[in-house]
Formats: C-alpha cells, structure tokens, sequence
C-alpha cells in the first residue's frame, strides 16, 4: 500500500500466493538419505505418482490499486494476476487452497493435470478450465474453489492429530509458477502457534516450500492431506526451511462448513482459560500448580448455565488432560456447533463432571467483505475495501462513537493490516485532517487533494475507541 509508512521486521510471514514479477529465490534441500536408501526412494516415487494428479495451479484476476501518477481516475485501479495451488478432495470438482490465493479474485483459472500415456519426462500436459470461489474462511486463510468437472482424482484427508514431529512428509505445489513441483522434508512441530492469542495452529515442516506454493498439500508417505501448505518464516523471501501448513482435521471441518453454509460457523462455550504457574498457584491457593484455571465465564453463555465458575480448574475435555490454557482454546476451536462437550473440573477440593453445549460464536466484521465489489470500493491511496457506514452496516457491527463514515471491509491487494500499523476490518474512517468524511466518495475526494509527502492523519473508530493513525504519502 503506497500511503502507508514502511513497517520493517527482521523475520517476515509470508503468504506463499506468487503475484506476477516475484523474484524469490529458491533454495534447494538436499535429501540424501531418501535417494540411499532404494526401498524409501521407490515409496516416495510411488506416492508422488499418486498424489500430482489431485494438485491444481490457480491463476487468479484481482483488482488492486494502480502504481505512480496516472492521468485518468480509472487508471487508479490496475488488473493485478497471482497464482497458487490447491488440491481436489471430492471427485465432482470442490478444492481447497488458501484465502490469500483467491480473495478478492474476479476470474479464477484452474489448471487440471491431464492423464498422461506412456513415460514422457516431459512435463505433465494440463487443461484450464474456469472456478468460482464457493467461501472463503479468513481466520484459517483457507478457501474452496469448485471446477464443474466430475470424476476427478482426489486426496484423501489423514488425521493430523496423530502427526509427530520427525515425520517424513512431502509438500506439492507450484512454487514460482513451477507446476507438478515436490519436495521432501520431515515435520519440525505438530501444534505451532504464530500468534499468542489465535487458537489456529499449524504443522511446521522444512520441506522446501515457496511463493507459489500455497494452497498446495502436504501428505504423509502414504499419500494421505494432512496439511494445506499456507505461510513461510523467512529472512530472505524464499525458502529458509520454516514452512507452516494448516492442519488437516482444521481443514476439513472448514470444508465441510463452506460446503454447507457457504461461510464457517464456530462455536464456543464463553470462557477465559490460562494456564497455571507457580506464582498464580501460590496468590490463589490452588490444589496444584499446573494445568488450566477458567478465569473468566461469561454471564448468560453456554458454560455459565451449565454452572461453570471463574476458579474452576479444567482437568480434562472429552477425556483429554488439558495441559494448559492455549491447549484448551485450540481443542475447542475443532468443535463445532451443536456438539456438547464433556469437561471435568475441580472446584474446593471436589471433581465434578459438566457437559457444555457450543454455540455459534458471533462475529459482527464475517459480512462486510460480502458487501464490497473492487470495481467500485476499492480507495487505492489506503490500500482498502470500503463501504459508507448506513443503517445496514452498522447492524452488522458494534459501531458506538462514529455515526457516519466509510467502514473499512477489508484490506486490498499490498494493504497493510492493523498488525503492521494499517487498518483493519470494521474501522471507521470518519475523518481525514480533521475534515470530516460521510461517504466513500467524500473519503476518495479528500485523499486525492494530497501530493507525495504530505502527512496524513485519519481519526477513525476502532471496537468502540477512537483512534489516530498518521503516515506520509510516498
């Protein structure tokens, strides 16, 4: 985004979407044991064989915002192109890739292996035919695409709660545009988790994996899903062996979910979980000095009424030891709506047995980008989706301060989110150097009257506080 000031960082996560004139670098890894031992080349042989046909490349048209100084209003909007994988996991043409690879997109293009005859070396032959977006889930970046095609050879899921660290796996793609693309490495952790407060995990694996490949599977040595290859860690761009795949058990229930609904719909139970220390054991008074304690349960939700109780201290759900507070959230994030869970907690020295219904989990932001086009929201200067604050839109989300204004629906191709100094979905702009903006139009019309310099400062709502955010225009 060309308004917003440069965020820098030493170590980078990257969407592993290849936008055209990528210029990563790949770096090969060497893999000398599988090629020395002749019994474990020919399995991996085998299960490339098996799994290339199922894996697509996705060419996707968005609109972004145009470059430099341009003569007509409507050059402000440029037809930006990217690609990434994806795989087929049902025969009459649903696959899943990355939110990343298709958001925002107004054309897709799947590329479909074609069976081969005979033993060419040669590249695999594919045919393109058109997808169309079915949903797209943010908060996992994972998305289904569907081709109206029948019959086609797909990936069955594993369970990647039964994934060990050290474990051979293979990562399938079209890392920078290199279709039929396959590389072997070993899982470096099961459960890792990027952000402290997201309960979304991801199998980390230093199989070589790069721009391009996202979307694209990761499979055991039996051929089986049981990741979707989404992000690297890396100084350089390319690959420096810190690849994280969303987990498999994550990605079908996503699937399954944007099947039916068209949209995930998550539960929850309405607790605050953290796990036990020492210090916190000692302060309290506690039985023991490990495991979970439920800080907060919220009045009037599922778990209030099934008599859960700030103190309570979880020792299990479903059977399973809960080891800590992070453990819990992400046991519950699998959970679906309508499925009643079995805690058992102690409370004054007591061990009780509670059964918790999950209820859908409400999130007020899910339908903003549904109600924005890029031909006509798109603000180029701010990088951003937006759409006028009216009547409709504030119902969707909890608007207290700002009463008119220009609601942000979502960051646009080189926006820079709130995590780096941006903006983020449900902020309200409402005004620009103290002058106020009502409109979309209003908002556009003020950020035009800058020049290459200028400091800009937008007071904006932000989950019911009001906030500055000030950069220079490059």
């Amino acid at each position: 985004m060309s308004a917003l000031s440069a965020w820098n960082r030493s170590v980078v996560l990257i969407g592993l979407v290849l936008v055209a004139a990528t210029g990563a670098t790949a770096q090969p890894v060497p893999r000398a044991a599988a090629a020395a031992d002749p019994d474990l080349s020919r399995t991996l042989a085998t299960t490339t064989r098996q799994v290339t046909p199922s894996v697509v490349e996705i060419f996707a048209t968005t609109y972004a915002p145009g470059d430099g100084v341009v003569a007509r209003s409507g050059d402000l909007v440029s037809t930006q192109r990217a690609s990434g994988s994806g795989v087929i996991v049902d025969s009459s043409g649903f696959i899943v890739t990355n939110a990343h690879v298709v958001r925002g997109a107004q054309r897709l293009r799947v590329e479909l292996a074609v069976p081969a005859d005979g033993r060419s070396i040669l590249q695999t032959r594919v045919r393109s035919v058109a997808g169309r977006v079915v949903g797209i889930d943010l908060e996992t970046d994972l998305a289904v695409v569907k081709v109206e095609e029948q019959n086609l050879p797909t990936l069955s899921f594993g369970d990647s709660d039964e994934l060990s660290a050290g474990q051979l796996v293979l990562a399938f793609g079209s890392p920078l545009g290199l279709n039929n693309s396959v590389s072997l490495g070993v899982i470096s952790a099961v459960a890792r988790q990027l952000e402290p407060e997201s309960p979304m995990i991801y199998v980390q694996t230093d199989a070589s994996i790069n721009p391009g490949s996202s979307g694209g599977p990761l499979v055991d040595v039996r051929g089986r899903l049981i990741g979707i290859n989404t992000l690297i860690v890396s100084k350089s761009g390319g690959n420096d062996g810190l690849g994280f795949a969303a987990p498999s058990n994550i990605v079908r229930a996503v699937v399954e979910q944007i099947r039916k609904f068209g949209r995930v719909r998550r539960g929850e139970i309405g607790i605050r979980a953290q796990t036990i220390t020492p210090e916190l054991a000692i302060g309290l008074k506690l039985p023991r000095d490990y495991g979970v304690i439920l800080a907060d349960v919220l009045p009037g939700s599922p778990a209030a009424q099934a008599g859960l109780r700030p103190g309570d201290l979880v020792v299990s759900l479903d059977g399973k030891a809960m080891e800590n507070g992070r453990q819990l959230h992400v046991n519950l994030y699998r959970r679906l709506i309508g499925d009643v869970i079995a805690l058992q907690v102690l409370r004054d020295g007591k061990t009780l047995n509670v059964a918790v219904a999950m209820t859908e989990r409400s999130d007020p932001f899910s339908g903003l980008s549904q109600a924005s086009d890029p031909r006509q929201h798109l603000v180029p200067r701010l990088g951003i989706l937006g759409v006028d604050l009216d009547p409709r839109i504030a119902a969707m989300i909890p608007v207290l301060r700002v009463k008119s204004g220009v609601v942000v629906a979502s960051t646009a191709a080189r926006g820079i989110d709130a995590r780096e100094g941006g903006l983020a979905a449900g902020d309200v702009v409402y005004a620009v150097n103290q002058k106020p903006v009502g409109s979309l139009g209003a908002l556009r019309a003020a950020l035009d009257e800058f020049k290459s310099g200028d400091a800009i400062v937008l007071h904006l709502e932000r989950r019911g506080e009001l906030m500055f955010l000030a950069f220079t225009v490059e």
